[in-house]
């Protein structure tokens, strides 16, 4: 499996990379699909049910109403915050849904069906959907939607295409075709990278061999798929995007996010009070940096929580952390865009290897898997451009996934907003001392990134199902008895 550093880092709307812009992108490849099959106009209704922590917690991560706009042709990169309730609202009202953009079919909201207590076997993120040429097809697999029973009980020949997708974290979108070719090995890139590597200890080997930075290794492999101006301009448009989120975050009116748990934004607040103190000369505080640093990841998993547009970095539950890991070094040290290429160059060649060696899903991993890849990335990327050999930058993701394993995901009520926010603040200040950390010493440690990633696809196996963004366990059960009504 290859990956690109423009595969880790995708723009699109929140609140949740896995559970949001995963459904979204599916229910798009659906529609297209048949369009591309010539088979739209056959085409009366259609209907989805997701499954496992999709379906679990579905609601509260937008998942139903996803799965309506990629079928109508939107994509996550391009939709508008303001475009998407729009065209779900219209949907629910005319019972009449574009599909594809073009095709107008029935709708109605029990098409979206949220199945918490069933998985598909390829992950616990899995979801079907199915086209249908007759409305009596569509009704015979629809019974027993109400308690969310899985129904395939529609003829043959009223189906018009059926088709399972897994949402595997970071907004990934595979079939069960697309896992069986992985298993097999077979995914091989077109173009042979120069530096391949598998693992942390591969990737400080190709360093070695070569005399190339980490961040130098990865720009020579995504060489094999971009040029050096695509490269530049969609990382440096990442960058405007995560400024441009932070930006919006600090700027809202809205006193409350979205959602029952009624949480106060934070970042707006923070702002000012900060940009008081400045313009009064009051920045002596040993812990200024900080406050900056815990404002930056607030602003941006505030808007998150409300549906804005983030950077998936590499999930959108922690897409605060990278950003404002980056916005730090921005603000206090000496940065131009040749250290926002080298910081996102490296981040991603460590994203990479928690996405091939384990999981940036919670829904498989736990949080561990999305804030704790996250640290470790936005620590190694920090220390490479506060000028650290390979050895101490990967040091410095070892040291901020170490301390991140075990980390459950219990979102309350299915919301990205407690602990998910204040999680991304934690863990920014984190990876810069795990950044610090590193270059006092030489890069040599006794635990590798290697090891501390097998540990925590491991501890992500042996975690119980309701520590994994189902909100069945730990502060999502502990916490939901005082939500109010909704």
């Amino acid at each position: 499996m290859t990956l690109s550093v423009l595969d880790l880092f995708s723009i699109g709307l929140g609140p949740s990379s896995s559970h949001t812009v995963g459904p979204m992108r599916a229910a798009r490849l659906f529609a297209r699909s048949l369009a591309e099959a010539g088979r739209l106009d056959e085409v009366v209704r259609v209907k989805a049910v997701l499954f496992g922590s999709l379906g679990a917690t579905g609601q509260g991560h937008g998942s139903d109403h996803a799965v309506i706009m990629g079928l109508a042709g939107l994509a996550p990169e391009s939709v508008g915050a303001d475009e998407a309730p729009r065209v779900v609202a219209e949907a629910m009202d005319s019972g009449r849904l574009r599909l594809d953009g073009t095709r107008e079919v029935a709708f109605s909201a029990q098409d979206v069906v949220l199945n918490g207590w069933e998985s598909l076997p390829g992950h616990p993120n899995g979801m079907r959907l199915t086209a249908y040429s007759s409305e009596e097809a569509a009704a015979a697999a629809g019974s027993g939607a109400e308690d969310g029973a899985v129904r395939d009980s529609a003829p043959a020949h009223g189906v018009v295409a059926s088709q399972e997708y897994y949402s595997v974290g970071g907004g990934f979108v595979v079939t069960a075709e697309d896992l069986a070719e992985a298993g097999s090995g077979t995914d091989e890139p077109e173009v042979p990278e120069p530096y391949p590597f598998a693992s942390g200890a591969e990737l400080l080997q190709r360093c070695r061999e070569s005399g190339l930075s980490v961040a130098g290794v990865m720009h020579a492999n995504e060489l094999t798929r971009h040029s050096a101006e695509e490269i530049r301009t969609a990382l440096l448009d990442v960058w405007a995007v995560m400024q441009e989120c932070v930006e919006n975050g600090c700027s809202r009116t809205e006193e409350v996010l979205p959602g029952v748990l009624l949480a106060k934004r934070r970042a707006p607040g923070l702002r000012r009070r900060l940009r008081e103190q400045q313009a009064q000369g009051d920045t002596q505080d040993t812990l200024w940096a900080m406050e900056w640093v815990n404002l930056f990841a607030l602003a941006v998993n505030e808007e998150n929580a409300s549906g804005g547009r983030v950077v998936t970095a590499p999930t959108n539950g922690a897409a605060g952390i990278i950003p404002a890991v980056l916005h730090y070094f921005d603000m206090f040290r000496e940065c131009n865009d040749d250290r926002v290429e080298e910081f996102l160059l490296t981040a991603g060649a460590i994203g990479t290897l928690f996405k091939r060696n384990a999981s940036i899903s919670g829904a498989e991993v736990g949080c561990q898997g999305e804030v704790g890849s996250a640290c470790s990335m936005a620590a190694g990327a920090l220390c490479a451009v506060l000028g650290g050999t390979p050895e101490q930058v990967e040091n410095a993701a070892e040291i901020g996934l170490e301390h991140n394993l075990g980390l459950t995901c219990d979102p309350i009520a299915g919301l990205v907003q407690i602990p998910c926010i204040e999680r991304n603040a934690i863990a920014s200040v984190k990876a810069i001392n795990a950044a610090r950390l590193s270059l006092v010493g030489d890069g040599t440690h006794r635990v590798s990134l290697d090891d501390a990633i097998t540990t925590m696809r491991d501890t992500g196996r042996d975690m119980m199902s309701k520590y994994k963004e189902t909100s069945r366990g730990g502060l999502a059960v502990n916490v939901a008895v005082n939500l109010p009504e909704c």
